[in-house]
């Protein structure tokens, strides 16, 4: 199991840890609802160097991109970042990521899943036919997501940048707690606003910016967050998340990311998807709101007022925002409708709900 520049610290500071993605990673501090009210309300650091990160360089990595991806990476300048996918063969999702335009036409970063790294890699890989200077660089980057609404504010006092009025899906570079090369991104996971931090781990510069994150943070109630509230958080704002809610049987028009899928450009498996645009989806991905007590679960059955099974649940999870029980699940179009109720079987027991938009917050 790997550790990231911070696993000591999250021990020492009492987190729970657990393996994920093949990482020792924190799951929680103090508890999800504390944690997640931190974050909404206030601030908090989120230890996300888990994830993937590859640099695309050289003439032909734009159009690799955008082989590639479903999202249209020509309208990137330097500075601007997008979300996207990679579709595969079948009509599914080999994984959703974050392309980062530090050059236009010429360098770009790529965040993907850590669980899909290798995956990720072997795919791009496949399709790199021109010579793009491809750089696997996971290992040697560390990644803080500080989120909320105070988050800018205090990360401000850290450095030179204008990061408080940076614009949303985009970045800037320099000097932050001391360290060069500092890459401040205004993204994040949770909807709360904040950025995320990329920076080689060498010499100490971890050490550094941890230090100096919770230095300023501390004095305003910040604190550091596990991987469980970032799954409340994400939930409450309808991101997917991979491996649940979209993977490599789902399509980006089944999950509501018809958005990034753009056809003003050819890439793997275009027509797939296109046809699907023009037809339509015999089933969606939709929020879900409990009516009757009971919490959805991943793989939990979704059914019609007649018992017949729809679909299935892919997250769910407490609200501690709402205070209620919400989920995503995909079910048949005709049952996709806002206000149409449905039943989830929890330990076999028909559990009411409805369908209502996303995001729930």
């Amino acid at each position: 199991m790997k550790n990231t520049p911070f696993t000591e610290r999250h021990i020492k500071m009492g987190a729970k840890m657990a393996a994920f993605a093949g990482y020792n990673m924190p799951i929680s501090y103090t508890g999800i609802n504390e944690e997640h009210h931190c974050v909404r309300n206030n601030a908090g650091v989120f230890d996300v160097s888990h994830m993937g990160e590859f640099i695309l360089k050289g003439e032909h990595a734009l159009d690799l991109i955008q082989r590639v991806t479903t999202n249209d990476a020509s309208k990137l300048t330097d500075g601007k970042a997008q979300y996207s996918c990679l579709p595969n063969d079948t009509g599914g999702i080999v994984d959703d990521l974050l392309v980062y335009c530090i050059e236009q036409n010429k360098t770009y970063m790529l965040v993907v899943n850590a669980s899909n790294i290798e995956k990720d890699w072997a795919w791009i890989s496949k399709h790199n036919t021109n010579g793009v200077e491809m750089h696997n660089i996971s290992d040697q980057t560390a990644l803080l997501a500080i989120q909320g609404p105070k988050a800018t504010e205090y990360m401000q006092q850290l450095t030179d940048l204008d990061i408080t009025n940076l614009k949303y899906y985009t970045f800037v570079k320099g000097k932050f707690a001391g360290v060069d090369n500092v890459v401040v991104s205004a993204t994040g996971y949770t909807g709360a606003g904040g950025v995320e931090i990329y920076f080689e781990d060498k010499d100490g510069d971890a050490d550094k910016i941890w230090d100096e994150i919770f230095r300023i943070g501390m004095q305003h109630g910040m604190k550091p967050i596990g991987l469980a509230a970032r799954d409340t958080l994400r939930l409450e704002k309808g991101f997917c998340l991979y491996g649940n809610d979209i993977d490599d049987t789902t399509s980006p028009m089944e999950a509501g990311l018809g958005w990034i899928t753009k056809f003003t450009k050819d890439f793997t498996n275009r027509a797939t998807f296109e046809k699907q645009k023009a037809e339509g989806v015999t089933r969606k991905l939709v929020g879900l709101e409990m009516i009757d007590r009971g919490i959805p679960r991943h793989g939990h059955a979704i059914q019609d007022a007649s018992g017949n099974e729809i679909g299935i649940i892919t997250s769910g999870t407490q609200s501690p925002s709402l205070n209620k029980a919400i989920g995503m699940g995909y079910v048949t179009t005709a049952n996709a409708t806002e206000g149409t109720e449905v039943n989830i079987m929890i330990r076999d027991n028909a559990v009411k709900a409805k369908v209502v938009k996303i995001p729930f917050l």
